[in-house]
């Protein structure tokens, strides 16, 4: 469980996400198609694929910032491309995968950004806003840092302070985009456990991984892209292969119940 965590429960919404025949397109080319898949409570789900598989705009079409060209994605049943973008975010954490700090600053202020859709105001934290952002910096292990200043930080220390941004919102969903990426092997144990245990107190998470070996070992289903579209959905056990790793990454692999080992290209 994630300590200090009091609310967050109670707050979560059953509905979860839910996305319908997503098409995505740019500049005349599809780049997302006919992908449809759910997000709820208690669920850890890892995205896999490729490089230009198209995984990142799905996740953009599915909190509504890319208006899809066909299908839907939903919040409680309303349309995410259309909600309000405060509303939106009081139901859904968004941690995209390029996070640019505009200035350095404190990492307790940085956090309390999470609470800009509750109508905080920085450096005027009160009541429940105060309280999301102490029980974020608790969680992600970051009180003895909070009055140091982001430039400061290692990119560990980094990546955990945005997972505490997330947290802070104490939105009932998660959607991250490569959480690990450019971490150390022990850093990104420390952000996956952080979801997981997000997770195990009642949220529900999807994450975009590169490392199939992490996937299998925290996520509770796997979703596999290739060339924008979904091509399996399912828990480790029933998707995760050789052939399958073959047919995606295009790599020779041998499976041992979660453990995963890439011997080379085919």
């Amino acid at each position: 469980m994630m300590e200090g965590r009091s609310t967050s429960t109670a707050n979560r919404d059953a509905s979860g996400l839910a996305v319908s025949g997503l098409r995505l397109m740019a500049r005349g080319a599809t780049l997302v198609e006919a992908a449809s898949f759910g997000l709820r409570a208690g669920e850890l789900i890892a995205l896999l694929g490729p490089n230009g598989a198209g995984k990142t705009t799905l996740l953009r079409g599915a909190v509504g910032l890319a208006r899809p060209a066909a299908g839907w994605a939903r919040i409680e049943g309303e349309d995410t491309a259309t909600m309000a973008p405060s509303r939106r975010a009081r139901r859904l954490a968004y941690l995209p995968q390029t996070r640019p700090l505009a200035w350095p600053s404190p990492v307790r202020d940085l956090v309390a950004l999470g609470r800009f859709a509750h109508g905080a105001v920085l450096g005027r934290l009160r009541g429940a806003d105060r309280a999301a952002v102490e029980r974020a910096l608790a969680a992600c292990d970051l009180l003895q840092l909070a009055g140091r200043s982001t430039a400061t930080l290692s990119g560990g220390e980094l990546a955990r302070v945005h997972c505490a941004r997330a947290f802070a919102a104490e939105a009932p969903l998660l959607i991250a985009d490569e959480p690990v990426a450019e971490l150390d092997p022990y850093h990104q144990f420390r952000v996956m456990e952080l979801i997981r245990a997000f997770v195990a107190d009642g949220g529900g998470a999807l994450v975009v991984l590169h490392d199939v070996a992490l996937a299998s070992r925290y996520a509770s289903r796997l979703i596999w892209m290739k060339g924008g579209r979904i091509v399996a959905d399912g828990p480790p056990t029933t998707t995760l292969t050789a052939a399958r790793l073959a047919d995606i990454y295009g790599v020779r692999g041998r499976i041992d119940g979660n453990r995963v080992e890439i011997e080379g290209p085919i």
